[in-house]
């Protein structure tokens, strides 16, 4: 192999230098740019987190309304039957009352029509 000059050697190493520079310079380049999509996409998630979190909130709004409703109605419709049943009662009780007044004067008209056939 020949030997090499001072001079080549000296080109050579002046040619490594450019492109070992060259390859930081892209390497940096590199780097801002992916620093630069990393700061696009994380804006983009933040913002879509944010609808996310709006979204949420506007549900759990919408959700005690419809529980509130749910509550007032439901309420409601067991004040209704309550006063139904109250009512059913009260006539189950008017009736079995007569029932037992009748049942009553069945047992008086047996003692006298018994007390007629024993004298």
């Amino acid at each position: 192999m020949p030997e090499m000059k001072k001079k080549d050697l000296s080109g050579l190493l002046e040619s490594i230098d450019r492109r070992i520079n060259s390859l930081e310079q892209k390497s940096d380049q590199l780097k801002e740019e992916i620093v630069h999509q990393f700061h696009l996409i994380s804006e983009d998630v933040i913002s879509q987190m944010k609808l996310v979190a709006e979204g949420v909130m506007n549900l759990d709004e919408k959700f005690t309304r419809e529980i509130t409703d749910f509550r007032k109605e439901s309420e409601h419709t067991h004040q209704e039957m309550m006063a139904m049943i109250k009512f059913s009662y009260a006539e189950l009780d008017r009736r079995v009352s007569t029932l037992e007044g009748e049942v009553q004067e069945l047992k008086r008209r047996v003692d006298q029509i018994e007390r007629r056939s024993v004298s």
